[in-house]
């Protein structure tokens, strides 16, 4: 997995380059599709540090690793692709006999090039991230440098085409997108004697087409109608999302910068899966992989099912190119839902972002749409001792903060509920920010199967983030803190808290070779623990940029 996201990472950047250079046409997505100015900033680079951790709880150990790793960080914008990367590879050697060498490789990744200038092109992305196994079920930000038995790697990679075309005065969007997710870690968490199963591996499908006119082109209001299909394929206990919907909506301005929209159809929403094998005396087989043996020849179980009418209604602000308000409320998954997103920037130094998400799809299928949702003019934050993503890209949109994306990782179907705000400033060269968010996940499981004990389980992630970075002397500087509390509906038996701060310099030596120092603060306090985690690490190194 490592090598095929590091080949996606590449490839993306590739595909992008050529055409950002060639400039004609515009194939970007609507949200890119305002200031597009041709770019290109690739920035690689090659490390090595020598770190020192002092682990002072459990015990009092002081480890020494010398560290040597490789990356690079891109941004491409042209009028016809554009892609943004931040994939980075490191291998820690250890000095002590009691520690083992890592490896990893982290980092995200997502591209867009046109095959149609203004009407068909092909997105893609990738993410890699590591994080620690806490709790019922519950996944923490873990930026130390060694690797031990909760420690859980995710992977996932979509991609797929979109079509934006127009007939007459009807608008026709439509996109197809395949994801697929994985994670290597534990197979299962141990919670009051039970086994909670988390989540292996998903293969999602989604598709979308959607027809419709403007306001005033021909009618007062602008009409729509489309259709849509999700299916996601959980490996654990074969278990199958299927969504499919179709609905029309109308447009109504109320004034040049307001207008009411409300939309209803029709939606058949199924959740199902199969039993594990089970033995003489009724007990569910553990296969050699350490995952439960699926009876293919048990009939599906439906956990959950809904059909029939869907609708909502909401309003889209717009008073201004900067400032952007979209909210709806309605119904669907037979209850209450509402989402929407805030977009402010009050000057060019500032920007404010709020959204909020309501779904109903499994663990790979949250992954994947949040790649999907990012822009391709993105920053990643990074610890700067392991390397690790930390916090939220940067602009944050949707719910691509890593601590509310990766906070539960039950490999159970959910209904996920939650939002995430963010703030930047600059001022001259420095830059602040800080989001945070809350994440609700319901998960669904049908009845008389190993899975039924996280039925109607509620987990929750609440989670913030922030930092401060920009040039000093001759160098630069960054400081970033983060803190996120995972709540178990199991009560407070599963609750973590993590939490960690970081800083770190960069000092010029000549040319493009630099010295670089960091420090960093990390914990754990988890009631399931008998013994909290506390780490601290330094950094001396050195850094080539080419």
């Amino acid at each position: 997995m490592t090598r095929l996201f590091a080949l996606l990472a590449t490839v993306l950047a590739l595909c992008a380059a050529p055409a950002a250079a060639q400039g004609y046409g515009n194939g970007e997505r609507e949200e890119e599709r305002s200031g597009a100015v041709e770019r290109t900033r690739i920035d690689p680079y090659i490390e090595a540090s020598q770190i020192f951790t002092w682990q002072m709880s459990p015990g009092d150990d002081v480890v020494t690793y010398t560290q040597v790793a490789a990356g690079v960080d891109a941004q491409l914008r042209g009028r016809n692709s554009g892609a943004a990367v931040s994939v980075r590879y490191e291998r820690n050697f250890a000095w002590d006999d009691n520690a083992r060498d890592t490896d990893r490789i982290t980092g995200i990744a997502r591209a867009y090039t046109a095959i149609i200038p203004r009407t068909l092109q092909v997105e893609a992305g990738a993410l890699a991230s590591r994080t620690r196994t806490a709790g019922a079920g519950g996944s923490v930000i873990a930026p130390i440098i060694g690797d031990d038995d909760t420690t859980t790697k995710t992977y996932s990679l979509y991609a797929g085409p979109t079509l934006t075309t127009r007939v007459e005065d009807v608008q026709i969007d439509a996109n197809y997108r395949i994801g697929y997710t994985r994670i290597d870690g534990p197979d299962f968490v141990t919670l009051q004697g039970d086994e909670v199963d988390l989540f292996d591996e998903s293969v999602s499908h989604s598709a979308m087409v959607r027809a419709a006119t403007s306001p005033g082109m021909p009618f007062p209001v602008g009409v729509g109608v489309g259709a849509g299909f999700y299916q996601e394929d959980i490996d654990n206990l074969d278990q199958r999302v299927r969504d499919a919907f179709v609905r029309g909506d109308v447009t109504i301005p109320v004034s040049r910068t307001l207008a009411i929209v409300a939309g209803a159809g029709v939606e058949d929403v199924e959740v199902s899966s199969r039993d594990a094998v089970r033995d003489g005396d009724g007990n569910p087989v553990i296969g050699s992989n350490g995952r439960y043996l699926v009876d293919e020849g048990s009939p599906r179980r439906i956990a959950y099912e809904a059909d029939g009418l869907i609708w909502d209604v909401g309003v889209i602000w717009r008073p201004s190119s900067r400032t952007q308000l979209q909210a709806s409320f309605g119904r669907r998954y037979d209850s209450d839902t509402f989402y929407g997103s805030f977009n402010w920037q009050p000057n060019s130094r500032s920007n404010v972002s709020v959204g909020v998400y309501d779904s109903l799809q499994g663990f790979g299928g949250r992954v994947n749409d949040a790649l999907a949702a990012l822009p391709t003019d993105f920053d990643v934050l990074r610890d700067p001792v392991s390397g690790d993503i930390t916090g939220c890209t940067s602009p944050t949109v949707g719910s691509n903060c890593l601590a509310g994306l990766l906070g539960s990782v039950r490999s159970s179907v959910f209904r996920g509920r939650g939002a995430v705000a963010s703030y930047s400033h600059r001022v001259g060269l420095m830059i602040a920010g800080i989001a945070a968010g809350y994440d609700n996940r319901k998960f669904i499981a049908a009845q008389g199967t190993v899975l039924a004990a996280a039925n109607d389980v509620v987990d929750e992630t609440y989670y913030v983030t922030a930092g401060v970075s920009g040039p000093i002397w001759e160098g630069s500087f960054s400081v970033n803190t983060f803190g996120s509390w995972f709540d178990s509906g199991v009560g407070e038996f599963g609750d973590t808290f993590s939490y960690g701060s970081s800083a770190s310099y960069y000092q010029s030596i000549w040319q493009n070779l630099s010295a670089r120092a960091a420090i960093s603060i990390y914990a754990v306090d988890s009631e399931l623990s008998e013994t909290d985690i506390r780490a601290a690490t330094a950094l001396l190194g050195l850094r080539y940029d080419f």
